[in-house]
């Protein structure tokens, strides 16, 4: 049986990039984050780059939708200021993402070449932090 891709959401990117547009400002906010929400709205965030390690827009978004009620996210995509494009999430941003939502779905990929996959794709053979955890007696 094949598996039909996942169509990828272009309005979640706009939203992205409008924010990477209109938000991002110098160094610190250099990248954009939308996260859809599985009751259809959209959360959006900046970067808060420090040389300490600051938090990527993907882990923002986390922080920013809790805030709004969202707690269950369903796609998210990151979009890199001065029209950078779709950019990945660093590791750090798909392992959190994974132990967060484990049945997200991350939008990836260049131009023409767009996709949606699951994160478990970005991150194969993972570590589930869950799963390690010794039962509290």
């Amino acid at each position: 049986m094949t598996t039909q891709p996942t169509p990828v959401d272009h309005e979640l990117i706009e939203a992205a990039a409008h924010v990477a547009r209109t938000r991002c400002r110098g160094d610190n906010h250099t990248m954009a984050a939308a996260a859809r929400a599985r009751d259809g709205r959209i959360v959006t965030a900046v970067n808060a780059y420090h040389f300490t390690g600051g938090p990527c827009a993907e882990l923002v978004v986390i922080g920013a939708a809790a805030s709004q009620g969202a707690y269950d996210l369903h796609t998210i995509v990151a979009v890199g200021d001065r029209d950078r494009g779709v950019v990945p999430p660093c590791g750090r941003c798909r392992q959190v993402l994974l132990d967060y939502f484990p049945t997200l779905d991350v939008i990836v990929g260049h131009d023409d070449r767009l996709r949606t996959v699951p994160i478990t794709d970005l991150l194969p053979e993972s570590y589930v932090w869950a799963d390690h955890q010794l039962d509290a007696e």
